[in-house]
């Protein structure tokens, strides 16, 4: 029995299937994280080693060339690229597409630990880090405080960072442009050769004094107990009593040869937003989770946390990617509801039946929603990628359901009774549905198999357009000849409704001119089979002599997400003091001159090690960082792409910028 002939004579077992089809696609949807693009590793690894108090050819010389050295060897790798600035080196490993590269973080992180003993004593551990899409910042917030703002960092790490960071599928939250306490000893260089006393020794004297010692453990009863001596300091005058040496007898103690202050760092990245002081707060993501989940979140967080900040302390978000996802998913979403409806009204005006119809918009949801089973099982995600495949195959869908609906259609005019002539008007088009599925399959399938970046994009495009074109043929040929039998009835034993007869009269008169004038067409291309096969050739070669001369190609096309990212790099060796003033300036023109600027955010200074998507930005004392939001683009008259133009004739002006 073939399965057309079995959906017709089965058919609660046949619309089971699909409703169970439907309900799980539902059930998968509702899981689904949502994001941009599909998730990518990228074929990138990042070795970075921070050398405190090195300039820049100290650092080249020393950490950058032996790492490069030793990495040079890896497996699969395709290119080496090196950065060395003042205190920090950055080297970034690039391999071909499909490396494992699993296999080869480890391979790095081998030799990295080969060659890490053999780097200057100053220099810390290096820190390996595998790219991918994940990294991109969720959501960026930034902070200003008065009164508060000599503890803004500590306020921040406790009380904002760590409850951000319990929240399901935050990766890290990372803390920059905050200035952190700092205790300070400085060493007057006349007593230290006074009383013999190195700096090496004092700074021994220092670890060895600030610690907690375990003291072993005691047993009461049943119990055991933990016992460990308290020495580290709990304030910074506490520094001042340590002994650090003896002069004939006497105890030399830390102030005797040393002033201690609890300040602040200084010389370190400073965050300012709209003039204002800041520190900022980059959200980052787990693999796999979802954007807009975890951007509302964290927003939500942020209010009730508010109420336990101290009331100077204001935070604002200076970039949300979730936004922008937002967007592009709703708008590809009234795309494909708008492609649903006018499919069809289409359908219903050439057909002009609305069981027909009804029969030929059932195959689009089910089609649609079975593909989510797929994205659910795979670990991938609701995107543009995704959705796309849907909004292409959403007038594909219903081919096959037509071509079989309307041949039963047929065989019931010819008085055929409903279920012969649904399994004998789908059997005469079986191969010619199924043919013409394969040559579909055939066009996007092969994208499963591309290589390189192109490959890790569409991939996810080639396997969506495919599961459900073969899911719309397993529906035309089941569930298509089912619904038919059961709903389908020839002119003759039916009523005429009001809507029949409108149509009658006004609709299929025009179908029928149709018919006529796609017949003459027909045969004047028969009988001219030369004036055609010129012409046809003729607008091939003009379309593709137009294409080539004015079709421009990218990669991925510019949208605006109303955030605009800006580096400054003043010359070489310009004092931070100079480059906070100048980007000051650059902040109050943009402010003056573009209505469109909601919040300019920017971070000057050299980034601490231990923050590592600072670290990987073009950071420095003479370079300024900036993050600008605009106004929503329904608001402004201008593009960010405009905007971004004025700022660089603008900036191009300025005689202390160096671009």
């Amino acid at each position: 029995m073939k399965i057309y002939e079995t959906a017709v004579k089965n058919p609660v077992g046949t619309s089971l299937i699909f409703i169970g089809v439907v309900i799980i696609g539902f059930m998968f949807y509702r899981q689904l994280p949502i994001d941009l693009y599909p998730e990518i590793d990228m074929n990138i690894i990042s070795v970075m080693t921070s050398y405190p108090g090195a300039g820049s050819d100290d650092v080249e010389a020393n950490v950058t060339r032996p790492l490069e050295d030793v990495l040079n060897s890896t497996e699969s790798i395709k290119e080496i690229t090196s950065q060395s600035r003042d205190g920090m080196s950055m080297l970034m490993l690039e391999f071909d597409f499909g490396t494992n590269m699993d296999n080869v973080m480890n391979d790095v992180r081998d030799k990295v630990d080969m060659i890490s003993g053999f780097l200057p004593e100053g220099a810390e551990d290096p820190m390996i880090l595998k790219f991918s899409s994940d990294m991109i910042p969720v959501i960026i917030l930034s902070a200003t405080a008065r009164e508060s703002a000599g503890a803004l960092y500590k306020i921040l790490d406790e009380q904002v960072a760590n409850p951000l960071n319990r929240i399901p599928g935050v990766g890290t939250v990372a803390v920059s442009g905050a200035p952190e306490r700092e205790i300070q000893v400085n060493i007057m260089p006349e007593k230290l050769e006074a009383y013999n006393i190195s700096l090496e020794q004092i700074a021994q004297v220092i670890s060895a004094e600030n610690v907690n010692v375990p003291a072993g453990n005691f047993d009461i009863g049943s119990q055991t107990y933990m016992l460990r001596l308290e020495g580290e300091f709990s304030e910074s005058r506490e520094l001042n009593n340590i002994i650090v040496g003896s002069n004939q007898g006497r105890p030399i103690y830390l102030r005797d040869l040393a002033v201690v202050k609890d300040t602040l760092q200084d010389r370190i990245m400073e965050n300012y937003t709209n003039g204002e002081r800041s520190a900022s707060l980059v959200v980052q993501k787990q693999s796999g989770s979802n954007t807009v989940a975890i951007a509302n979140a964290v927003k939500k967080e942020i209010v009730e946390l508010k109420k336990n900040l101290p009331p100077d302390i204001e935070i604002v978000t200076v970039m949300d990617t979730s936004e922008y996802v937002k967007v592009s998913i709703n708008s590809l979403l009234e795309t494909i509801l708008l492609a649903l409806v006018i499919v069809g009204l289409v359908v219903l005006f050439f057909l002009g039946r609305w069981r027909a119809t009804v029969i030929i918009m059932v195959t689009i949801p089910i089609s649609l929603i079975g593909s989510f089973i797929y994205l659910y099982l795979t670990g991938n995600s609701i995107n543009i990628i995704s959705l796309s495949a849907l909004s292409i195959t959403i007038g594909m869908v219903v081919d096959d359901a037509i071509v079989v609906l309307e041949n039963i259609t047929t065989h019931i005019e010819r008085g055929s009774r409903p279920k012969q002539a649904a399994v004998y008007g789908t059997e005469e088009v079986s191969l010619s549905i199924i043919a013409s599925t394969l040559t579909i399959v055939a066009v996007f399938l092969p994208m499963t198999m591309v290589g390189g970046f192109a490959g890790v994009m569409f991939k996810q495009l080639g396997w969506m357009v495919t599961i459900i074109i073969s899911l719309s043929l397993i529906i035309a040929m089941t569930l298509t000849p089912m619904m038919s039998a059961k709903m389908m009835r020839a002119d003759k034993d039916k009523k005429m409704s009001m809507f029949d007869r409108w149509y009658n009269k006004n609709v299929l008169p025009l179908l029928d001119k149709l018919d006529k004038g796609y017949s003459r067409l027909v045969k004047k291309v028969a009988t001219n089979r030369r004036t055609t096969v010129t012409t046809v050739l003729a607008i091939f070669i003009l379309g593709v002599v137009i294409s080539a001369l004015t079709l421009k190609t990218e990669f991925m096309p510019a949208s605006d997400n109303n955030d605009i990212a800006m580096t400054v790099e003043m010359p070489t060796g310009t004092r931070m003091e100079l480059a906070r003033e100048t980007g000051h300036k650059i902040a109050q023109m943009m402010e003056k001159q573009h209505p469109e600027v909601e919040i300019v955010s920017f971070a000057v200074g050299q980034a601490s090690d231990d923050n590592a998507w600072a670290a990987m930005q073009d950071n420095g004392s003479n370079i300024l960082s900036y993050n600008i939001r605009l106004t929503e683009a329904k608001n402004r008259k201008k593009s960010i792409y405009d905007v971004s133009d004025e700022l660089r004739t603008e900036l191009a002006a300025m005689p202390e910028v160096h671009r």
